[in-house]
């Protein structure tokens, strides 16, 4: 992997890595705030603690899941693969 491939790599899971976080932020706001006028409860909690704790946290791993599956790419950062030093 060239020099010019391995930065337009990083670039890409950097841009991933902040669409995921921005995702992540817009779901604790769904689940949090967009949910605190309805009356469920789950195990005597009401539904946005529930999603705005657990919720977000369930999402984070699957998010997690996802980038390192399907965007990041294991590569050697010292060099040219050819090299040895």
């Amino acid at each position: 992997m060239s020099d010019k491939q391995k930065y337009l790599q990083i670039r890409r899971e950097a841009a991933f890595t902040g669409a995921a976080l921005l995702a992540l932020i817009l779901f604790w706001l769904v689940a949090g705030f967009g949910t605190a006028g309805l009356d469920v409860k789950i195990m005597h909690l009401p539904l946005w603690a529930v999603l705005g704790s657990i919720g977000v946290w369930a999402m984070a791993i699957v998010l997690t899941f996802l980038l390192t599956h399907v965007v990041f790419k294991d590569m050697d950062l010292n060099g040219e693969e050819g090299e040895r030093q």
